[in-house]
């Protein structure tokens, strides 16, 4: 049993799923999809930094006295249909998604005993939205579904007495934070719990250790369920289960302990925003390659995407979601289930990212531009002439290939027309019988 300890928590080993996984979708939907301007971070910025931008936008387009409260009834979800969503994740290659339940504006996207009036059974879509997605998730596919908890609320006025107390008081993780945290773990079952929103205050305030004890003991999900690092102030990057040490974290090096790399297609919201651009979305290149760097040095991706108001997964974020899965049927050999190698990239040739599928004894060269020369130069690898064998996944015949020196690999790349490729924006070479 584990103690309610950070030595004793920080100790139990992360259940091996979810290294193997290696790529899932993060969702933020949430009352901050009815405006969907600027930011799912709106109600902060209008209200509390009151920044010009937001002020303006409310100014302009809604009547006087209008309070962010009166966004929930308008939060309609009427185009939601969890099959469809499933499916589109089903499509992504994904292996878990990550649902926001309750962002930092204390909305719950269950009918949730502890957020009276303030939840999607009761006000706007009058639906249990946690449910029903976690429901096709399970019916429709092989994810892992996974619920995104924000601790702190901005405004609740039980956690701003707790603050102004400077959290002596624990008012508000006793009524409101930890029991919906039990409350969403014994209805829905979610294999990650993934923490955000400390408010400033230390895991002791949030009892974090105590929950996180009784999650790992005696939950339902207690064999299964993996959670982050984000417990309290001081804690990302430092305890819990996975890291995520900061947002859009993609270190370029090994790291010793499991760690995510959560980021989102759209450079500047995680929530959905009506006025973004073309070029605010990330490209599907640049997606792959985030992939293949974070998964060679150890980490997981988590992509987000941010629903409308309504319940659309915009066509451009389907879009990248079924590119992702596309890339993934080819060289999913490469990267599910793989471990780092001794090196992560080529010191050579830049572009090229390594990783190891163990069970086969196979180490994959993953690059990400086509040479022109039609030879790919490798440094790290040790070909043995009459041993190692090259192939390039998604192509039927073996690769020719010379070795340079002690170290080092040319291989020959088929000619092909873009149309024989087996597909776009990166490539793996698998090498067997390498030293």
């Amino acid at each position: 049993r584990y103690e309610p300890t950070w030595g004793s928590l920080d100790a139990r080993p992360l259940p091996a799923w979810f290294d193997e996984a290696k790529f899932g979708v993060f969702i933020h939907w949430g009352v901050f999809s009815v405006p969907s301007f600027g930011s799912e971070w709106f109600w902060w910025y209008w209200q509390k930094e009151k920044r010009k931008p937001y002020v303006k936008f409310m100014e302009a387009n809604y009547p006087p006295g209008f309070t962010y409260e009166d966004f929930g009834p308008l939060f309609t979800a009427e185009f939601f249909d969890p099959n469809q969503w499933a499916d589109i994740l089903k499509a992504s290659g994904a292996k878990y998604v990550v649902l926001t339940s309750k962002h930092h504006e204390g909305f719950t996207l269950w009918g949730s005993k502890y957020s009276w009036a303030w939840n999607a059974v009761d006000v706007g879509p009058k639906r249990d939205l946690v449910a029903e997605l976690a429901t096709s998730v399970r019916n429709r596919t092989d994810l892992h579904f996974g619920l995104y908890h924000s601790l702190f609320e901005w405004f609740n006025p039980l956690f701003l007495e707790d603050a102004a107390n400077v959290f002596k008081t624990r008012k508000f993780p006793t009524s409101k934070s930890l029991p919906e945290l039990y409350e969403i773990v014994t209805k829905y079952q979610p294999e990650i719990i993934w923490s955000d929103g400390d408010g400033n205050a230390p895991d002791t305030y949030w009892n974090s250790t105590g929950f996180l004890a009784w999650l790992y003991n005696d939950s339902p999900v207690r064999d299964t369920v993996v959670t982050n690092d984000r417990w309290g102030a001081g804690s990302i990057c430092t305890h819990g289960g996975f890291y995520t040490c900061s947002d859009r974290y993609n270190p370029g090096h090994l790291l010793p302990h499991k760690w995510e790399n959560c980021m989102t297609i759209d450079k500047r919201s995680w929530g959905y925003r009506r006025d973004a651009h073309l070029d605010d979305y990330l490209p599907i290149e640049d997606l792959v390659k985030q992939l293949v760097e974070t998964v060679s040095c150890g980490g997981n991706l988590l992509m987000n995407i941010g629903p409308t108001h309504d319940g659309r997964i915009a066509v451009i974020l389907e879009e990248r979601l079924r590119e992702m899965g596309a890339w993934l049927r080819v060289n999913g050999e490469a990267i599910y289930g793989t471990k780092p190698w001794r090196a992560q990239n080529d010191t050579v040739t830049p572009g090229v990212w390594y990783t190891v599928s163990p069970k086969e004894g196979k180490v994959n060269a993953i690059f990400l531009n086509w040479p022109v020369s039609g030879t790919l130069e490798l440094s790290e690898p040790q070909a043995t002439l009459g041993e190692t064998q090259v192939k390039l996944i998604g192509y039927k015949e073996l690769l020719k290939w010379v070795a340079l020196g002690e170290k080092g690999i040319a291989i020959a790349l088929p000619q092909l027309t873009p149309r024989q490729l087996p597909c776009q924006w990166g490539w793996a070479l698998q090498l067997t019988d390498i030293n």
